[in-house]
């Protein structure tokens, strides 16, 4: 329970979102953002945003962040993809910068994040005529993935998850934890999360953080979108990861699915261990391609940035 819970704090953010200026470009059906220097997709939502990177006609491919991440993890994926694909990345509202929108809560009852956002993905692919784009998702942005593609066969090409399981929750209880009985846990997490005082918590979290990147290098770029982020949307998304249970649903993805992840940063969880938690969480999934790559910690793409890429190249090429 205690590795999960260090794992997850990592990615919360904790300082509320600011505002990005949106100006319109004279290209017809995006916007651009002269502060970031991308390209928006015209699709009104208030859960998320999308940049896009490429010339209509290539093959799409949507990137998902994880819990607090900005898009702007997968820049090196899209630079080493540039003239193949047409790349839309999602930016979850409340992460790294982006105004909470409609993800933003109440204070009292935490609203779902993921799911909502899984739907307006769907939502987009369909308005914007995407043809079966692959999806990648990183951490929560996996689970997100995995709704798309489970409720939504139709819309996806071929899938991959980085670095996440189907159920949160069974990582706190017992082999016969389920999405009910972790409710509870579920809630005082939350409530941890959500009232703790700032100060406080970005100091937890980034000691956390900062042992979830090897690469000393790139973990002030996961801290930087972790304090620009609403920790409201963070701990409601999180306590959802946790009462989310996508193993029944895994039947229903009807894409090719692979999944990389990496050893458990825990001393008790071997290599074997960590296979068999896997294997055991994707059974549902026939065909599911599991891969563990070595020498990393959860950001695979910051850790071991040339064999991401080669797995990336490998996914998109893959029937």
């Amino acid at each position: 329970m205690s590795r999960m819970i260090a794992l997850m704090l990592a990615l919360v953010p904790l300082s509320a979102a600011c505002s990005a200026a949106v100006t319109p470009s004279g290209a017809p059906g995006v916007q651009s953002s002269a502060q970031h220097g991308h390209q928006h997709a015209a699709f009104e939502s208030g859960r998320l945003h999308v940049r896009v990177d490429g010339e209509e006609g290539l093959p799409d491919l949507v990137l998902i962040p994880g819990l607090s991440s900005s898009p702007e993890i997968w820049q090196p994926t899209v630079d080493a993809l540039k003239g193949r694909y047409r790349i839309h990345r999602i930016h979850v509202s409340g992460f790294a910068g982006s105004p909470a929108g409609d993800n933003a809560q109440n204070g009292q009852t935490p609203m779902p994040v993921a799911a909502p956002v899984a739907e307006e993905i769907a939502r987009y692919i369909r308005e914007q005529n995407l043809n079966k784009p692959a999806v990648i998702g990183h951490s929560m942005g996996g689970t997100i993935g995995m709704m798309l593609s489970a409720r939504h066969p139709d819309l996806v090409g071929k899938l991959m998850v980085v670095d996440m399981v189907p159920f949160v929750g069974a990582m706190f209880g017992n082999p016969n934890a389920s999405a009910a009985n972790m409710a509870p846990v579920a809630d005082q997490i939350w409530s941890a999360q959500a009232k703790i005082p700032h100060a406080a918590y970005v100091m937890a979290a980034t000691q956390t953080i900062n042992g979830m990147i090897n690469t000393q290098s790139r973990r002030e770029e996961a801290l930087q979108h972790m304090r620009n982020s609403d920790q409201g949307v963070s701990a409601a998304a999180f306590r959802e990861l946790i009462v989310t249970d996508l193993r029944p649903e895994l039947g229903q993805i009807t894409a090719p699915t692979t999944v990389l992840y990496v050893k458990f940063n825990d001393a008790r969880m071997t290599d074997e261990v960590t296979d068999a938690i896997y294997a055991a969480s994707f059974a549902n999934k026939p065909g599911v391609t599991l891969k563990r790559i070595e020498d990393s910690a959860h950001f695979i793409m910051f850790d071991q940035p040339q064999v991401f890429a080669s797995e990336i190249d490998t996914f998109l090429k893959s029937n």
